[in-house]
């Protein structure tokens, strides 16, 4: 790693490495090592677990009057490969990372989620094995308590499915109903059109990549026409009627 690459890295990061090495590894994935080793495989092992504890000490601070399975539904989403991604995008970790010869076409916004995540996590690990857990706290604190409160907040934790299904039983004491209207594309690729009824309605279907993920955006959908989610500014998706969920 160059001085202007570290340089780049430790503005984004607001950080400054004693070890430069740490920083070093944690930019380097294993397409670009000749040894997994020397990659940043298992620095993302750590910080996974890392980004883990900062999130749960965040929670128990500063909801005290959450249970177990709230806190637990708020964690998933906080240290999912979704929001790692989209932080390692927001601070330009994938424009940094190291790459192999088969991979350094790849453009940070096509980057695989995964990759992002990963780096993400990394360069978590680098930072608490430089300068400690507090050093690591105070690097991702700012960083997630937005995420954190808005998570808190939301409803749904991007669990669509679960929000229809409450206020169905509450409204219309039924259970939604998924139907698969369409399907293509080859046998380890397909996508699934499916639409829900609901209260005497069938609203509009839509398509996915999976049943699963079609479900989620058929649940949305209905939320949505019902009048009981809002989309913010931002694109995030927050419950807006009182239905327990």
């Amino acid at each position: 790693m160059d001085r202007t690459t570290q340089s780049e890295a430790e503005r984004a990061l607001g950080y400054t490495f004693k070890d430069a090495s740490l920083l070093d590894l944690a930019l380097t994935h294993a397409s670009v090592s000749e040894d997994r080793l020397r990659s940043n495989e298992r620095l993302e092992f750590l910080g996974d677990s890392v980004l883990g504890l900062v999130v749960c000490e965040m929670l128990y601070e500063r909801f005290p009057n959450l249970l177990e399975g709230e806190m637990t539904k708020i964690k998933s989403t906080i240290v999912s490969r979704r929001t790692c991604a989209m932080i390692a995008s927001r601070l330009g970790l994938s424009s940094l990372l190291a790459l192999g010869k088969g991979m350094q076409g790849a453009r940070p916004e096509t980057m695989p989620s995964s990759l992002a995540a990963a780096v993400f996590e990394a360069v978590i690990a680098a930072i608490y094995l430089d300068g400690g857990c507090e050093a690591s706290k105070k690097f991702l604190r700012p960083l997630l308590l937005d995420l954190v409160d808005r998570a808190a907040v939301s409803g749904h934790q991007h669990n669509y499915k679960s929000v229809l299904q409450q206020h169905a039983q509450q409204a219309f004491n039924e259970t939604p109903s998924y139907k698969v209207l369409d399907e293509k594309g080859p046998d380890h690729a397909k996508c699934f059109k499916v639409c829900v009824e609901v209260g005497g309605r069938r609203f509009e279907p839509c398509w996915g990549q999976s049943k699963k993920q079609a479900e989620q955006e058929a649940a949305l959908i209905a939320l949505h026409e019902m009048g009981l989610v809002t989309r913010e500014a931002d694109g995030e998706v927050r419950v807006v009627k009182a239905t327990e969920a």
